[in-house]
């Protein structure tokens, strides 16, 4: 199938577990792309792939959908500790990749994944869809207009209501796959907060525990399948009457953190996972003004205030509202704009709202941060990227 005289990108999709949502959404055969591959090693989610896509090739290895001459670029959606040796594969076979979100586990890997789509000239893509988020958009462009001068603080609070259900009955209750949750949950928010500040954190000091989830006795049997109930919107309320988390928890389930960017701005981050809510709270505040966003999807809006000073008052100097969205396939419609732009860049190239260096940078303020919270709150200092790859990507990976 094809649009006009340019057939569909051909699509190998590595994982299909609860983020293959996003291989459904760049599934569009006759209209620019189509899955023609899926590897997963768990039965039932090859089963799923199958009904999903009949006509792709189904099986349990990447490397047989990284190899098949019926991929043109591949999707890795596997657990993040794989996410390196994956991409690194599909890089050195000259297959455009896209990486879902967190890069990987550690800062080497990060860099050895970056490092093998320099030297192989391969699109390197990272999915962090809240770039396309509207209610990111509306702050990044008022940030932009100058509506609060110049940014001097972020503060960031992250409540996850469903934090018990998504996180502590699987692989990321445990270091050896996530390193911590301060990595693989706030990799989102941390990359949103350089954006915003037009920065990357240089110091961190971290505080956090497991402050719940830990004392939980209810715990699935080592080997036991995860439960058919593992998430519901409305039940699992309060925390301690979860049932069937993972048989191994070492992970923090409430973070603190304080960071010092490059540019001189200072952010906090806060992350908790037993909230009866979920939502997200952005503060920014610059040298002219303050905005703060009231939920983070359709309906919810960015207040600004910048015109006086006062006591607290409700209402806004400037009220910007979230649009509702066409599109139900993820995060506020962000899901499918990250699927666009990310066909665009492995047809074509150039310049994208994501990027490769600030996923990276995401992921080592959330390794050295969650260093400092393991070792008594003991500020840490995030390495730099080598200049080399630094301008690679900022040129749209061209050399």
């Amino acid at each position: 199938m094809t649009i006009g005289t340019r057939p569909d990108l051909r699509l190998g999709v590595i994982g299909y577990g609860l983020r293959g949502s996003l291989a459904r959404t760049a599934h569009r055969p006759g209209d620019g792309a189509r899955v023609t591959a899926v590897a997963d090693r768990a039965e039932d989610c090859r089963d799923r792939a199958a009904e999903d896509f009949p006509s792709a090739l189904i099986c349990t290895d990447h490397e047989t959908v990284i190899g098949s001459a019926d991929v043109d670029a591949v999707v890795v959606l596997t657990p993040d500790h794989t996410h390196t040796e994956i991409a690194c594969a599909a890089l050195r076979a000259g297959k455009p990749v896209f990486v879902e979100k967190p890069l990987d586990i550690s800062i080497e890997r990060c860099d050895e994944m970056l490092r093998t789509a320099h030297e192989t000239g391969t699109r390197l893509y990272v999915g962090h869809n809240m770039r396309h988020m509207p209610v990111v958009r509306i702050m990044r462009d008022i940030i932009e207009r100058g509506e609060i001068g110049e940014v001097k603080t972020v503060w960031v609070r992250h409540f996850v209501g469903y934090g018990g259900d998504w996180y502590f009955k699987d692989w990321h209750a445990e270091r050896q796959y996530t390193n911590g949750l301060l990595l693989q949950k706030a990799a989102h928010d941390i990359d949103v907060l350089h954006w915003l500040a037009a920065g990357y954190t240089r110091q961190v000091q971290a505080l956090g525990d497991l402050m719940v989830y830990g004392d939980n006795p209810h715990r699935r049997a080592p080997g036991e399948a995860k439960h058919a109930d593992w998430y519901t919107e409305d039940g699992h309320w309060p925390p301690h009457t979860q049932r069937g988390l993972n048989p191994s928890i070492d992970v923090e389930d409430v973070s603190l953190v304080n960071m010092r960017l490059d540019n001189g701005v200072l952010a906090a981050y806060q992350q908790c996972h037993f909230t009866p809510d979920y939502w997200r709270n952005y503060t920014v505040i610059g040298d002219a003004g303050r905005l703060e966003n009231f939920g983070d999807g359709p309906g919810a809006a960015v207040h600004v205030w910048n015109t006086r000073r006062s006591a607290y008052r409700e209402e806004p100097d400037a009220r910007y509202t979230v649009p509702d969205s066409d599109d139900d396939a993820g995060h506020g419609g962000a899901d499918p704009r990250l699927v666009d732009e990310f066909l665009r860049f492995a047809r074509e190239g150039g310049v994208t709202d994501t990027s490769p260096v600030a996923a990276r940078m995401a992921v080592a303020a959330g390794v050295r941060a969650t260093e400092s919270l393991r070792s008594g709150g003991t500020p840490r200092d995030v390495p730099a990227l080598d200049p080399a790859l630094v301008t690679y990507f900022a040129r749209g990976q061209r050399g």
